[in-house]
């Protein structure tokens, strides 16, 4: 039987996806920018003489009764407004699975085995902590998750020019986070259901379904239809979020001819400004004020419950991402990247333990009923997330050189045709403009050489 040939592990994107990568994380990276000042701006109004207007704005209630859709403000945001951000979540799965770096089942051996190691592990850190220290098992999904889009804002903020493999490998991890996690919050944190409404809902996604691959068209026909599929997921008792999901996933990612873009990446080129930039932003504005002092911050750290989710991000993620990324690159024998170390797998590893949008999540969901346990949780989220950060920061910088040179190299487009010459190494067309560009060069080199050389015999010759 013959071995295994041998893959490179974090090698250099196809053109395409790497177009695509740019694009969405270029979007992620302003969504993130947005989502760091949300929740600053949560944290000094629920710690200054605000925290009352900001909790009476939070526990606001409004919608129809009758509907099981009388909520408050803060539910709108973590119901409603995040499966906007399911949604978006859905359609990169799906773009994932048919033409991304899920595609191949060997070579989405490594990001599935790495996301899968990097939410067991967390929760393993979790479940030793609470089950020494007499603590609530309720929490252990809580360090699980990744949030991409503060993990590209840190990025921002730090200047660090990651390569495109780099960034790529984050977004995967984030994506297979996202539906261990949408899959976490349907199974474990679902505890009536309504089978009349899952099964309408079930049914208006079959229409959902039905209507789009018929290739019916138009915003006034989706919006009413997901608006409908929502509510009655939502009354069904299963986390409203799980219709986006769902939605997301039954988008078509193909090209068919006439086409220029799939319905997939032209809705999503739509959506994802509205998840990144207003959805997440606004869920991170109530549900990320929590009362911070000196007591609070003792608590994160001598309370079970909050520390198992500080120790879970901060160590949890990075050993298993870490461990996960080297175990499968082991066993399918994939070889890294030349350009790259496994200290770079390291930094990213840390970075994922930034698990910010989808924890405080799954932390409201884990204690409904012990209001100060959600909060010091939650204030654990947010401490481990600074920790991992700086963590991340540190490692990113000590390699920050080689990325900036890989970046540049990535980047390069000297015959400005609009594909980077790295691209067009192999493409005989490309060295046939590089040359005829560096004999114009050359050519204009001469033409000043001349000009100088005449320009000085002029000045020293007889008058």
């Amino acid at each position: 039987m013959a071995a295994p040939q041998s893959r490179t592990f974090l090698a250099r994107l196809p053109l395409p996806e790497r177009n695509f990568v740019a694009d969405a994380l270029r979007t992620e990276t302003a969504g993130g920018i947005l989502l760091l000042v949300a929740a600053l701006a949560a944290l000094v109004m629920a710690n200054t003489p605000l925290s009352d207007f900001y909790q009476d704005v939070r526990d606001f209630e409004f919608g129809p009764e009758a509907l099981h859709l009388h909520l408050s403000v803060g539910s709108w945001a973590t119901d409603g407004l995040l499966t906007i951000f399911f949604f978006v979540a859905g359609i990169e799965l799906k773009r994932e699975l048919v033409s991304g770096e899920l595609r191949d089942p060997r070579a989405a051996a490594l990001p599935v085995v790495a996301a899968a190691c990097g939410m067991v592990v967390p929760a393993v850190f979790y479940a030793v902590v609470n089950l020494g220290g007499g603590g609530s098992l309720a929490g252990w999904a809580v360090p699980t998750a990744t949030d991409i889009a503060f993990a590209l804002a840190v990025l921002a903020v730090l200047g660090t020019s990651l390569p495109a493999a780099l960034r790529a490998f984050l977004l995967t991890l984030a994506v297979v986070d996202d539906l261990f996690a949408i899959l976490i919050i349907a199974v474990f944190f679902t505890t009536t259901i309504d089978f009349v409404a899952l099964g309408l809902s079930v049914v208006g996604l079959a229409l959902f379904w039905f209507l789009h691959r018929r290739g019916v068209r138009g915003w006034y026909v989706y919006v009413p239809l997901a608006l409908v599929v929502w509510a009655l997921m939502h009354a069904s008792g299963v986390h409203a979020t799980v219709a986006g999901v769902a939605m997301g996933l039954m988008l078509r990612c193909t090209v068919r001819e006439g086409e220029e873009r799939s319905p997939a990446e032209r809705i999503e080129h739509l959506v994802r400004p509205l998840s990144a930039g207003l959805a997440v932003p606004l869920f991170a504005l109530f549900a990320a004020g929590v009362v911070v002092s000196g007591e609070a911050i003792g608590d994160v750290f001598t309370t079970p419950e909050p520390l198992g989710v500080v120790l879970g991000l901060v160590l949890g993620k990075t050993v298993g991402v870490f461990g996960g990324s080297w175990l499968a690159a082991r066993f399918t024998k994939a070889e890294l990247n030349k350009d790259l170390a496994w200290a770079d797998v390291l930094a990213v590893a840390a970075l994922a333990g930034i698990g910010f949008t989808v924890a405080l999540l799954i932390g409201e969901l884990a204690f409904p009923d012990d209001p100060v346990l959600t909060d010091e949780v939650k204030a654990a989220v947010l401490v481990g997330s600074l920790i991992a950060a700086i963590v991340a920061g540190v490692l990113l910088k000590l390699r920050d050189r080689v990325y900036r040179r890989l970046f540049e190299e990535e980047e390069r487009d000297e015959d400005q045709d609009g594909i980077p010459d790295i691209y067009e190494l192999d493409n005989p067309e490309y060295h046939l403009r590089m040359a005829a560009i560096l004999e114009e060069k050359a050519a204009e080199h001469r033409r000043l050489a001349e000009q100088a050389a005449d320009g000085s015999t002029n000045r020293d010759g007889p008058a």
